[in-house]
């Protein structure tokens, strides 16, 4: 199988965004929990217009994540791992085991509580740690290998931002979301009539954000539509599309989610820890993240594999399979990002901010473990 340059650059910079992410995170945590944390703590906290430092980065510059997200998904959909439908049901049917048994077992330890609104987060799939840690392996990753972790992360991301806008969305202002939803529709006739300069687009997608942002949807939102209006031509590399995604890779990569590292994993670690992994909460993110998401994972693309329903590829087994999974079960960004939306207590969000650090470092530390003993035994 032939890599395209845009996937290549994808792959490169996910890499080394997901190594810079680890650094950021260890930085964030030494910084937060040594003796001037509480200043560093408070930087973040920093009101700038209305809104915190941390709540800027994470309604603001996370959306231009999300075009990226966005603009990934519509690639794979029009000439990617998703534009043959027997080629997608892999991916497919095993991110949505990904999300459904994690969620699953998420709310078998916390439903009728306060917390089982936080379903949503042992769901998520950060692209950049995964693919940050599956290039750690170096030569011996079949393409195919990393062309499945691509997409099932890119459709689990989708899955995401689908929960995100149907599940953690508590109050809407009407006004604002018809004024969105008709940029949104400005933009996309804007798209028919072939308009292919990016200003326009951004332009209205920076007003389309303002409103969303005062709608009471996530305005992170804003940043998927934007990504499906803006002209996808032939895929090429003159293509508006094209433009923009390589564009943006790199100061997503090494500044946007980064940025997000420093300012959501400023977590206290004093406190009683043992009743922090004891709490149901933290039981459903673990288990979810540990447990689910490569049992999900697995049982789907198993299932999508005897159904005939799709192929696994011939340079991959099922024990690779089983590692990706476990490489699925690094939540952090994702899964971060739900925790801000589904609690409001402070000291409930920085504990399970906690929990899914270290499962994330259990998960992905399996997955590594997993693959580097398969792989070579393949002789791959």
């Amino acid at each position: 199988m032939l890599l395209t340059k845009l996937f290549t650059d994808f792959f490169e910079s996910e890499r080394a965004g997901g190594l810079l992410l680890i650094a950021c995170t260890a930085i964030s945590l030494i910084l937060t929990n040594v003796g001037f944390g509480e200043a560093y703590v408070s930087f973040w906290q920093t009101m700038y217009a209305g809104h915190s430092i941390e709540h800027w980065i994470n309604d603001g510059l996370m959306t231009v994540f999300f075009l990226l997200i966005g603009l990934e998904l519509e690639r794979e959909i029009y000439i990617g791992e998703l534009a043959s439908l027997r080629d997608a049901m892999l991916p497919l049917f095993a991110a949505v085991g990904g999300i459904v048994v994690p969620a699953g077992l998420y709310m078998y330890f916390n439903y009728g509580t306060d917390t089982q609104s936080g379903a949503g987060i042992p769901m998520a799939t950060d692209i950049a740690f995964a693919l940050g840690i599956l290039s750690l392996l170096g030569n011996r990753v079949p393409t195919s290998l990393k062309v499945f972790l691509t997409a099932l992360a890119v459709i689990d991301d989708l899955g995401a931002i689908i929960i995100i806008a149907l599940f953690y969305t508590k109050t809407i202002i009407w006004s604002n979301l018809l004024w969105a939803l008709g940029i949104f529709l400005g933009l996309l006739v804007l798209n028919r009539l072939k308009v292919r300069n990016l200003i326009p687009y951004l332009m209205a997608g920076i007003a389309m954000w303002y409103f969303m942002l005062n709608s009471g949807v996530h305005a992170t939102i804003t940043g998927v539509l934007l990504a499906f209006a803006i002209p996808f031509g032939d895929g090429g590399e003159k293509s508006t599309s094209y433009i923009l995604q390589n564009f943006l890779h790199k100061p997503v990569a090494f500044f946007v989610l980064p940025v997000f590292a420093l300012a959501n994993t400023a977590i206290p670690l004093s406190g009683n820890l043992g009743h922090v992994f004891t709490a149901a909460y933290s039981i459903g993110i673990g288990s979810g993240l540990i447990l689910g998401k490569p049992m999900g994972i697995f049982l789907m693309a198993y299932l999508a594999v005897k159904l005939k329903i799709s192929n696994l590829p011939d340079d991959i087994n099922w024990k690779s399979v089983l590692g990706v999974g476990f490489l699925g079960g690094i939540g952090f960004t994702m899964s971060i990002f739900i925790t801000l939306l589904a609690f409001d207590e402070p000291t409930l969000i920085n504990s399970a901010k906690f929990i899914i650090l270290i499962s994330s470092i259990v998960a992905g530390g399996i997955g590594y473990l997993s693959l580097r003993l398969t792989l070579r035994s393949d002789g791959v």
